[in-house]
């Protein structure tokens, strides 16, 4: 414990540090899962009072924070803000809904898809943004109930989350604690996404997908559509899917280039912010780059800031390292039981917190398992079964995942609301049909 001495003997009326951490860990998750309080809020005040009650120095607290999560989430929001103002994701939306004949079925499939390919190549908090007001527009034009679109388009934005680095904020994460690369995720995790998806749309169409159907009149509406229309601005499509793709093929080859994803994303940003404003005035130059910079989920990124503090917190004082040693007890040190454990407490646990507080937790615990098998190096099964278990977990319930939460909000305000209860009992059971098929995929892959 000496490495814990430092934050722990200025603890505030000599209290022991081991309760205090833990009460304020406890205190934060409980309002966190109230929602009456914005959660960013929340982080930040639990991360603060770890300072102000002397578990933790300011310095010790900025040794906690991730900042290749936090540039890897700036720095692709920045870039898929200044993208979506060329219109190309409208323009994919509705030139899916034409391809298959305005059908209700068929638009729901293809927004799904999608949804999912979208989520794994930017990620699904920024997908969601960008499909669920198409969806919204295209549902009322066909008068059709928008709840089994946006549902399917919930679970279809975890799903393919789950494939890539990028894909969802616990993937950013464990690739950022590990780490792991673009390539690793890629090679890991995205093979049985297409089979979880598959299963998933199965169940909805058993659920709605048979009994979809459009007037012959709405159907023709969404036809008239014209989807170049929504291309307002050519060059800058050009200029986007030029950054993207560098980007993307930067985090594809990032081991070789010795770059961390976080550079390889503000380094996109940068530059796309570059190419938009290199012609304009200073003026015009400082609107476009505050603009730009209001679209950053700065919620999402404060929520982090304070969570990291919180989470370093309990992680001095020792209180991570025991949970790890109660699983490894439980477990027996065995690889294939604490692999197959992780897989399914982070999924009952994702759907009943959001999954990014559950995986920052997990982190540190899991990397405290090194020695017990045999190094670092052999922790992999771990931390796929943890990046499975979170984000296929995120679809349980309306908290599970930022995302859920982001189309909830959309949903009312649109007038059609999604209720908790009715959404977590056909979200449940759909969540557990895929961690059943992640429980057989991790153990022929990593444990047999």
């Amino acid at each position: 414990m000496s490495e814990h001495a430092d934050t722990a003997m200025n603890v505030i009326f000599g209290w022991d540090p081991v309760w205090v951490a833990g009460t304020l860990f406890v205190l934060t998750y409980a309002v966190i899962m109230t929602e009456r309080v914005n959660r960013a809020i929340v982080a930040l005040l639990g991360g603060m009072l770890m300072i102000m009650t002397g578990v933790l120095n300011q310095e010790a607290a900025l040794r906690g924070e991730d900042f290749n999560t936090l540039g890897l989430l700036t720095g692709m929001m920045v870039i898929v803000a200044i993208t979506r103002r060329s219109g190309v994701f409208q323009f994919v939306a509705i030139w899916s809904a034409k391809k298959v004949g305005a059908h209700p079925w068929g638009i729901l499939l293809m927004l799904s898809v999608v949804t999912a390919v979208f989520s794994a190549l930017l990620d699904n908090v920024t997908t969601v943004l960008l499909i669920v007001p198409v969806t919204l527009l295209i549902t009322q034009e066909l008068k059709v109930t928008p709840f089994p679109f946006l549902f399917t388009e919930i679970l279809s934005s975890n799903i393919g989350g789950a494939a890539t680095l990028i894909g969802d904020p616990p993937n950013i994460m464990i690739g950022s604690a590990v780490p792991f690369s673009f390539n690793d995720f890629l090679f890991n995790l995205a093979p049985i996404i297409p089979l979880i998806l598959l299963m998933t749309l199965a169940v909805v169409w058993v659920i709605w997908g048979r009994k979809m159907h459009a007037s012959d009149e709405a159907r023709q509406n969404i036809m008239g559509f014209n989807e170049r229309n929504s291309i307002t601005d050519v060059r800058l499509l050009k200029q986007s899917l030029f950054v993207l793709t560098a980007v993307i093929s930067g985090f594809i080859f990032a081991h070789q280039l010795h770059l961390e994803p976080a550079t390889i994303a503000l380094f996109g940003a940068a530059l796309l912010l570059l190419l938009t404003n290199i012609k304009r005035s200073s003026e015009s130059q400082a609107k476009d780059v505050h603009a730009s910079f209001a679209e950053v989920e700065w919620i999402t990124i404060f929520f982090f800031v304070g969570l990291f503090i919180l989470v370093h917190g309990v992680e001095q004082v020792g209180l991570l390292e025991r949970l790890a040693d109660a699983v490894l007890d439980f477990t027996g040190g065995d690889l294939t039981k604490t692999a197959l454990m992780i897989l399914w407490i982070s999924a009952i646990f994702s759907a009943l917190v959001d999954n990014i507080p559950f995986v920052a937790t997990m982190i540190p615990v899991i990397k405290s398992m090194a020695p017990v098998f045999g190094g670092a190096e052999n922790l992999a099964p771990l931390w796929w079964s943890l990046a499975l278990g979170a984000c296929l977990g995120g679809n349980g319930s309306l908290i599970g995942a930022s995302a859920n939460l982001i189309v909830a909000g959309y949903a009312e305000q649109a007038g059609h609301p999604i209720r908790f209860v009715p959404f977590m009992l056909l979200a449940f059971p759909m969540m557990l049909m895929s961690i059943v098929i992640a429980t057989i995929y991790i153990y022929f892959r990593f444990l047999v």
